[in-house]
């Protein structure tokens, strides 16, 4: 299986996680934060798609071929930052979840990061700490949004990056390669 799908699930509801790499998964993502955030949270439009996803990697999870889930990852010098996390309400469940946050944490740790961090309101802070493992972050205040009447707290989750951790050191062609798809050579990669 290549580093960029995961199957979560067996059978007719087959459950699967994907790196964004093309327009109609990024169009799939954006439906899936409309419904969940401007739909159902009433956040507007020029908050939730505020200018960040062009520099963000995007993660995605379909049930067959219905996307279900979604999450942006923006990266710092040292943490990767996990924003605009949403499910559609049918998929919102801790097995789902889980087996998606750890799809997100190994891309993460494969391009050779060692900490992610996140903002949630409190019920939800409470769900990341308990089902996926993450802290709050010490010394740091919580952070108030226009429309929003709950704090957001700041989650810190520490990560191992693995040996094969994306480098200055790592093969060239692999430079090349897609986000995501690292261990399968290109298409335009020449046999030396």
């Amino acid at each position: 299986m290549q580093n960029n799908v995961r199957t979560i699930a067996s059978g007719h509801n087959q459950i699967r996680a994907e790196v964004v790499t093309t327009y109609q998964q990024l169009m799939h993502a954006y439906a899936i934060r409309s419904i969940c955030f401007m739909e159902e949270h009433g956040v507007p439009a020029r908050h939730e798609f505020d200018g960040n996803d062009y520099q963000a990697t995007h993660m995605i999870v379909y049930a067959g071929d219905e996307p279900v889930g979604t999450l942006r990852i923006r990266w710092f010098k040292d943490f990767a930052k996990l924003e605009r996390t949403a499910f559609r309400e049918a998929y919102r469940n801790t097995h789902v979840l889980k087996a998606f946050a750890d799809f997100v944490f190994d891309h993460v740790a494969r391009k050779g990061y060692d900490k992610v961090i996140t903002h949630a309101q409190p019920k939800y802070a409470r769900l990341w700490r308990i089902i996926l493992g993450f802290k709050k972050a010490e010394g740091k205040a919580p952070v108030y949004f226009d429309g929003h009447p709950e704090p957001y707290i700041e989650l810190v989750r520490e990560l191992t990056p693995p040996l094969n951790a994306i480098s200055a050191s790592t093969d060239a062609a692999i430079l090349f390669r897609t986000e995501g798809f690292w261990d399968a050579p290109s298409e335009y990669e020449a046999v030396a």
